[in-house]
């Protein structure tokens, strides 16, 4: 990879792909976990999740607990490669800067 990749190279998203990849594989986290971990507000996150989503970085489901509203986000796979080669990205930097 010659460049970052453009979505995941933002300081929220990038500490969003890395709460998520942090999750077991398929696990789900609920927004407000995700908004406390981050430390975001509900519609600088809502948006940054939309754009991930649009990416196909994330999957994002929507249902109700009882009848309260539940949003869930989970990494998906092609996030999870995304990441993974973001990771790889800043590795080579800091391997390049240190010879």
């Amino acid at each position: 990879m010659e460049q970052p990749d453009a979505t995941i190279h933002q300081p929220v998203r990038l500490k969003i792909m890395a709460a998520l990849k942090a999750l077991p594989d398929r696990e789900q986290i609920e927004f407000v976990r995700l908004k406390s971990l981050v430390g975001a507000t509900e519609g600088n996150l809502g948006a940054h999740l939309t754009t991930l989503e649009q990416a196909g970085y994330i999957d994002i489901e929507k249902d109700f607990h009882g009848k309260k509203p539940r949003t869930r986000v989970r990494i998906a796979r092609a996030g999870r490669r995304a990441f993974d080669a973001y990771v790889a990205y800043l590795r080579e930097i800091v391997e390049t800067s240190e010879r």
